[in-house]
């Protein structure tokens, strides 16, 4: 008897290891073999239904799926790119690193590094280019559902890094979108006009809004205090266009004789 208690007593401490050796095992193959479901469903929950992986295949780590712009989890309007995402996820020590493929929109792939912060996270972007149609813009709802714009928008980064301290959000570096060949389903003229958007981090990041060519002349500027952006601007029509413009001009402002007011936030 005596010989058996004490067999027993060696065995639990060795099944206690063999249990917690499990678990351990249990939990990393679960974080190493995520489905990207679980990426959809949080990107979905993070978006509000804006943005959302369709179909999503692999893991959280490496894996692919369509993109869908919607105007919400039950938007009418929702705008699907051609192709597929993939991506590839890389734990680091201070974060992780990603890499996103899209051949419609990206000519190399997007690289980004995310990391944690006291209270939120930093995702600092290679620079790099890309090309977008301006279609999906009215995936965002509001006002972009109605103008229904068509053209190319292509972005670029340099050195662009946001980051999050809770609600607050801090930009550094710049990002330029050129809107090129721009039309509205509230306007005949095809297209309307060019235009360029800058924003440049800082203190206090800033927006800029001009017209490179076109008929329909837009300009403003912006500022972000951490919490919104407060923009004024204006737009009206080059001479001649006036009347193919009004209906337009009456919708995206307020109207101030021959030019349409502008003031978000």
């Amino acid at each position: 008897m005596a010989l058996s208690r004490t067999s027993d007593a060696a065995i639990r401490p060795g099944w206690r290891w063999a249990v917690l050796g499990a678990l351990v095992g249990g939990l990393i193959a679960l974080a190493v073999y995520a489905p990207a479901r679980w990426l959809a469903a949080g990107l979905a929950q993070w978006s509000g239904g804006h943005l959302q992986l369709i179909n999503a295949r692999g893991t959280v780590w490496r894996g692919n799926a369509g993109v869908v712009f919607s105007s919400g989890a039950a938007g009418a309007a929702s705008i699907s790119l051609p192709g597929t995402l993939s991506w590839t996820l890389r734990p680091r020590w201070d974060g992780v690193s990603a890499s996103l493929e899209l051949p419609c929109c990206i000519a190399t792939p997007l690289e980004l590094t995310g990391r944690p912060r006291a209270n939120g996270l930093e995702l600092a972007w290679r620079d790099g280019q890309s090309r977008w149609p301006a279609a999906m813009l009215a995936g965002f709802g509001a006002p972009w559902n109605t103008l229904k714009l068509e053209g190319v928008l292509d972005l670029s980064m340099q050195a662009l890094v946001l980051r999050w301290d809770g609600p607050a959000l801090t930009i550094a570096g710049r990002a330029t979108l050129d809107a090129t060949d721009i039309s509205s389903s509230l306007s005949t003229l095809r297209p309307m006009g060019s235009y360029r958007i800058a924003i440049e981090g800082g203190p206090v990041p800033s927006l800029l809004l001009t017209t490179r060519e076109g008929s329909l002349q837009l300009s403003g500027s912006g500022r972000f205090n951490g919490s919104a952006m407060r923009f004024d601007g204006e737009a009206s029509a080059a001479p001649g266009r006036e009347d193919a413009l009004s209906n337009l001009l009456n919708i995206i402002g307020r109207r101030e004789g021959a030019r349409s007011l502008i003031t978000l936030g």
